[in-house]
């Protein structure tokens, strides 16, 4: 199971305002490239700011994966498709996804260790998923640590630094072990899908 399958009916509440967007001239590329932009600024603003202002993170993770969607929808049902938008969409997740994380290196008890596994692990998934692609399979979203995913518990975990805004427990730095993990586990099943679909 994967937040990602709940996609689906995210994008039917949206619809509306994306015919909207489309109305005022909005892009597929536009919505894309703001949303990393955004990303990486409060990324590089957490690292700055006090503890509380964590709190940012689960809104806008909400924010982006609308935003997310809303591209995905402008590109499909809008004739929005380029090839430069496919190279922008699975580039600017990564790179999000990196900024959003690095801010929790500097809140102890997580490290550089641990935060930069997640963010590597983070980052093979999504590879994993396109290069399925690749060898002729379709694109993989399985879970069980897919974006969506990540998004919710990285959600969790700021809200936990914004609310505390004091030094967490030891074993806290066991949850980014536990991403990492998730998943090493999420690059596995992506691959054995991508191998079972071609059979």
């Amino acid at each position: 199971m994967t937040i990602y399958a709940l996609k689906g009916r995210f994008q039917g509440i949206l619809r509306p305002a994306v015919r909207g967007m489309v109305w005022i001239g909005v892009r597929a590329n536009h919505v894309t490239i703001a949303a990393c932009l955004v990303s990486i600024a409060i990324g590089a603003l957490l690292i700055l700011l006090d503890r509380v202002w964590f709190a940012l993170i689960p809104i806008w993770m909400f924010l982006r994966m609308a935003l997310n969607a809303i591209d995905g929808m402008l590109a499909r049902e809008f004739n929005q498709k380029s090839a430069l938008g496919g190279y922008l969409n699975e580039l600017t997740d990564v790179l999000s996804d990196a900024a959003l994380y690095l801010p929790f290196a500097f809140v102890p008890p997580f490290n550089w260790m641990s935060v930069t596994a997640a963010i590597f692990a983070s980052a093979l998934t999504e590879m994993t998923g396109v290069v399925s692609v690749m060898i002729g399979a379709s694109r993989r979203y399985d879970g069980p640590m897919g974006k969506s995913d990540r998004a919710f518990v990285f959600s969790l975990l700021a809200i936990w630094i914004s609310v505390t805004r004091a030094t967490l427990p030891r074993w806290a730095n066991v949850i980014m072990w536990a991403i990492t993990a998730a998943a090493a586990l999420t690059v596995v099943r992506r691959i054995r899908g991508g191998l079972e679909e071609l059979t």
